[in-house]
């Protein structure tokens, strides 16, 4: 018996569990859900009372379909819906005329001759899809007469039109905002981390350690966000003619980038070497004092190129903001940090180091590189200059 009320106690927690879940995924996913369903039902509406189209289903789905891509992607989705639906119906309307409505050799032929359409121009997947779904909405659904084959087109575009009308409304205000917020959210991940190594390390954790190594794998997906921030944000911008003006920092923020992603990089390197590291040191007994499992000097490297991350996230928020003087700030504390994190790991050089010590040291070289080329492009030798001197090397 208790066995069974255990086993059913189990039960009803992962159903609250599987609830719990699923009502924080529509607390985070409630905008595309009302963004959608407004969109589709405005193209209805538009289409069956002001132009008098007896069956738009066309209108609703180009803006479902149009809306269901990621932002940054709209504008060409929505040019690929229309084009694709006025392929479709060029092809059925001949096709009909030849063979006939609703014959299986109709259909057959509907279809080939729409997709090698399609593919010869250079279609995507989306394009392939709408335009044989429209021929074949009209080979199959469609009236005998074909009274509803001019209506199609009309359809698609109103539906695509209705689809980035509405993702313009929800991004007029703040249209860099969601971006700005993926920037702060990715360096304070990637700042996190870093103190999460020097933490491990500190500690001689090798648990710690492969935690965060773990972290620093999924930190790709941080840098597709960014990148994805970018395109949605300059699509926002394109459509609005008032703010047109601010994607020239969008150039700027897309430059960046690159370097942080070769910032992520290097920080996964290091956190790998980490793990390596923590592993070196032998546990002292329960009765020795326990000595730090690598020298005070690196957590407080480590520190300091955490701090030099988040001042680089808070300068490019603060550009794409247009805080000009606060950014020219950040940037400058970025990059004081990132050459004090050089600093102070320079100081570890010496023949008693280990491989893993000094890959560290390599990669908190590499990663305030990239951090200066990134919060303030100059020339790269001037970097290189300025990093290998607060390392400690000769000058070439």
């Amino acid at each position: 018996m208790r066995a069974g009320r255990r086993a059913y106690g189990r039960s009803v927690m992962m159903r609250f569990g599987g609830l719990r879940t699923a009502g924080g995924r529509l607390r985070h996913g409630w905008r595309p859900v009302l963004e959608a369903t407004v969109a589709a039902t405005v193209a209805w509406l538009l289409a069956t009372r002001l132009l008098g189209h007896p069956q738009p289903f066309f209108a609703p789905a180009a803006a479902l379909i149009v809306l269901g891509q990621a932002r940054g992607q709209r504008i060409r989705r929505a040019v690929e819906v229309v084009l694709g639906v006025a392929a479709g119906v060029l092809v059925a309307d001949l096709v009909v005329q030849a063979l006939g409505p609703g014959t299986t050799w109709t259909v057959f032929t509907v279809i080939l001759l729409t997709v090698l359409l399609a593919v010869a121009f250079g279609a995507t997947g989306v394009t392939l899809v709408q335009a044989a779904v429209s021929a074949l909405y009209l080979v199959v659904v469609a009236p005998p007469d074909g009274s509803l084959v001019p209506f199609r087109f009309v359809d698609a575009l109103l539906g695509g039109a209705v689809a980035l009308a509405v993702s313009l409304l929800v991004d007029a205000r703040h249209p860099l905002a969601p971006l700005v917020a993926e920037v702060r959210r990715t360096f304070d991940e990637l700042a996190g981390l870093l103190g999460e190594i020097a933490d491990a390390l500190d500690h001689r954790d090798e648990a710690a350690a492969i935690a965060a190594l773990t972290q620093a794998r999924g930190m790709d997906a941080r840098v597709d966000g960014l990148r994805n921030g970018v395109l949605a944000a300059g699509e926002a911008l394109r459509l609005n003619v008032r703010r047109r003006q601010h994607i020239g920092r969008l150039r700027s923020v897309d430059e960046s980038i690159r370097q942080i992603d070769y910032a992520v990089r290097n920080v996964r390197v290091l956190a790998r070497a980490g793990v390596t590291l923590s592993r070196l040191q032998t546990p002292a007994p329960p009765s020795e004092l326990r000595a730090p499992a690598a020298p005070p000097e690196l957590g407080a490297a480590l520190r300091s190129l955490a701090e030099a991350v988040r001042q680089a996230g808070a300068a490019l928020a603060a550009d794409l903001d247009g805080h000009d003087e606060a950014a020219d700030q950040h940037a400058t504390r970025a990059d004081e940090a990132a050459l004090a994190a050089v600093h102070t790991a320079g100081q570890l050089f010496g023949s008693t180091q280990t491989l893993p010590l000094a890959m560290i040291i390599g990669q908190i070289r590499a990663t305030a590189i990239d951090l200066l080329r990134g919060v303030n492009p100059e020339d790269d030798v001037a970097v290189l200059a300025r990093v290998d001197e607060a390392l400690g090397l000769p000058a070439v």
